[in-house]
């Protein structure tokens, strides 16, 4: 029997069945906890809100729809500006702006976790697991140095919090899911503390099956995924902290839009990290280190059957493996009206592989090793205060990489650039304005940054071409230099709050995959360098027209153009609006949340990246979600939602192709969305 599909054949009853045990045996409680407990229900986030200038920050525990992440990509679709690829059920890969891969700076607790698949199949945020973290926050744009290498298109960080203890305490939080589709998630947080100390343990549990779209219609996408977190703190004081921490996950994958599928998603996590606070002009003093491996099987026999008439017509299967370690040490310091934070950090990346024809082969294969990288950094960011309204907030940073290629073949042939290594200084930085028009609730603001990208793994060496006149992507592919300006005005009133920005950028040397038939094998790639134009504008905000009632919305807008040949640049996100309305009396509360995307027309068939290309103009969509939450006590809240209430058959425009395996035609088909999906969730404390 499948693994896969006997993990997931219990049915989501069970974990509803103890959802509403555990809703119902606290209500005595509710006495005792009183009204003001009452008062600090969570409502279901719908849309992430603005924080500041081009910062977007949130809990990633609070209840959410549509039906909560199972990865980090789903989660930061509640960010304007953000859609993901589906790869499946889970493990979708985020774009922001229309811009993807490493134009995205993916951190969890400051460090980095590559994944290891040449296609992208186990993207960095398809091992987290976004409610075992404290904080989600992202800056758009290439506003900020302070986090490793600049992602040009922005920059996320998942983080866990320093728990602090007064005396000897024993605290657990974590939740519970049930869902149509099999959908069935648990997570769960232990805290053990004193005031010197502290243990702590995060763990979590998902799985679901093969959904159904609009029409009934079977979409392979079924998941079955765990992480667990531990990490030992040490707090002799309130101002210091070290700390220890390991983790390890696991997980299977069927994608209905590739040739494999993922059978393996090992991950294996170690960081210390040093903090010292101050009372002086020297605030504080950080410093962490990690080491994070990616161990990732694909294979076209543990989720499926073969198929004898496609590609890959028997069993074959590839192991991968990417290590990546790393650090990062800083300084902050403050004057009256200067703050300033400076440091330096190194990252050191080396990837493997094997693979073989027939069940499990590959793990008699000896290991081969392809690909090594380096990265140093030096890097400062200040933020002077002109006065109580102006602001002038600046950083800069320079980075050495370096990239090494150890294949002695490509294919059959031998490699023209075996035991070469590339080597680029990248420099980046920016300067922001922000102003506060005081007594008027207004804030305008303004920045310009600047970035050189070094070319990733998946650019570097997953196209089977390089540019034309070079020997392949790694001889041939040049880094990207984005030059971009951000401006944007916030609001905050009594009533409400509301938010507007737009980007103007310029992308030299652009990195573009083209697609051509392969026949039989499949289509070929090539990667090549282009110039670029991109802009767009996001707005949202929300209003409270009486004291239970909130509506809010949100809109973003991404446009982009190959200058050099004066075309459509590809794998943009279409115009998509956002807009809900709320009621929340204390103890109950209800939502509603329209989701409209327009056509998106502006398409260059056959080019996109490593993961997906344009598949043709698609058409636009709208879909109704409600969503309602009850606090039974303080400790206890419950919250249901049902998602494409009218069971629309619909697909997104960034997209896989449906592969041959699963029935899909040979011409390009969207793969869709899911119908109509029930969820009801329990978060507690203790």
């Amino acid at each position: 029997m499948n693994p896969l599909r006997s993990a997931t054949a219990a049915p989501s009853r069970r974990v509803l069945a103890c959802a509403l045990a555990a809703v119902l045996f606290p209500v005595s409680a509710l006495a005792a906890d009183g009204e003001e407990a009452a008062k600090t229900l969570d409502r279901v986030v719908v849309i992430g809100m603005q924080t500041q200038p081009l910062t977007f920050e949130t809990d990633p525990r609070l209840p959410r729809q549509p039906v909560p992440a199972s990865d980090g990509a789903d989660y930061l679709k509640t960010i304007p500006g953000f859609t993901a690829l589906r790869n499946g059920g889970t493990n979708g890969d985020p774009v922001l702006r229309g811009m993807f891969g490493s134009r995205l700076n993916l951190l969890t607790n400051a460090g980095s976790m590559h994944g290891a698949c040449p296609s992208r199949m186990d993207n960095a945020m398809s091992y987290v697991a976004p409610e075992t973290f404290d904080a989600l926050v992202v800056v758009k744009g290439p506003q900020t140095v302070r986090w490793g290498p600049v992602g040009s298109a922005g920059t996320v960080r998942f983080e866990r919090d320093t728990p602090r203890f007064e005396q000897r305490e024993l605290r657990a939080q974590g939740s519970l899911l049930g869902g149509s589709f099999g959908r069935n998630d648990q997570v769960l947080e232990l805290l053990a503390g004193a005031p010197r100390g502290y243990v702590r343990l995060d763990a979590n549990r998902s799985e679901a099956r093969d959904y159904d779209d609009g029409d009934g219609a079977r979409v392979p996408s079924a998941w079955h995924k765990w992480n667990a977190d531990l990490a030992l703190g040490w707090t002799p004081d309130a101002d210091t902290l070290l700390e220890l921490s390991v983790g390890a996950g696991d997980a299977q994958a069927r994608y209905a839009g590739r040739g494999m599928d993922g059978a393996q998603f090992r991950r294996d996590s170690l960081g210390l990290r040093f903090e010292k606070a101050f009372g002086g002009t020297l605030r504080k003093v950080e410093a962490n280190a990690y080491r994070n491996a990616a161990d990732h099987v694909m294979d076209n026999y543990t989720l499926r059957d073969p198929n004898p008439l496609g590609s890959m017509p028997m069993p074959m299967g590839s192991n991968v493996e990417r290590t990546t370690t790393g650090g990062r040490a800083a300084l902050e310091w403050g004057w009256q009206a200067f703050a300033l934070v400076a440091g330096v950090d190194a990252q050191r990346s080396d990837h493997r592989r094997r693979n073989a024809m027939g069940r499990d082969a590959w793990r008699a294969q000896p290991w081969t090793d392809d690909a090594g990288f380096r990265q140093q950094g030096v890097f400062a960011e200040g933020t002077w205060t002109l006065s109580g309204a102006h602001r002038l907030v600046a950083g800069a940073r320079v980075d050495r990489a370096e990239a090494t290629d150890h294949r002695a073949t490509l294919g059959t042939m031998a490699n023209p650039s075996a035991g070469q290594t590339r080597s680029e200084t990248l420099p980046a930085g920016f300067l922001r304005y922000e102003r506060d028009i005081v007594g008027s609730g207004f804030g305008w603001f303004a920045g310009l940054g600047h970035t050189r990208r070094m070319p990733d793994y998946w650019e570097l060496f997953s196209p089977n071409r390089g540019p034309m006149g070079s020997a392949n992507a790694f001889l041939g592919v040049q880094p990207e230099k984005t030059t971009q300006l951000d401006a944007g005005l916030q609001w905050r009133g009594a009533r409400g709050s509301a938010w507007v920005s737009g980007y103007l950028g310029r992308v030299d040397d652009f990195i573009l995959f083209h697609y051509m038939s392969g026949g039989m094998m499949g289509s070929t790639s090539m990667a090549s360098n282009v110039d670029a134009r991109i802009h767009g504008a996001e707005a949202g905000g929300e209003f409270r027209p009486a004291k239970d009632w909130t509506l809010g919305g949100s809109v973003a807008w991404a446009w982009g153009e190959n200058a050099d040949a004066g075309t459509a640049l590809p794998q943009m996100t279409p115009l998509e609006g956002r807009f809900t309305a709320a009621w929340d009396n204390g103890r109950w509360n209800a939502g509603v949340l329209l989701r409209a995307v327009a056509a998106q027309t502006r398409v260059a068939a056959s080019q996109g990246n490593v993961t997906g290309r344009d598949l043709g103009p698609s058409k636009g969509f709208a879909t109704l979600a409600l969503n309602g939450g009850y606090r039974v006590s303080e400790r206890v809240q419950v919250s249901a939602g049902v998602d494409n209430l009218f069971d629309r058959r619909y697909s997104e425009h960034l997209n896989l192709a449906g592969n041959a395996d699963f029935g899909y035609p040979a011409m390009p088909v969207r793969i869709n969305e899911p119908g109509r999906n029930l969820w009801l969730k329990l978060n507690f404390s203790l």
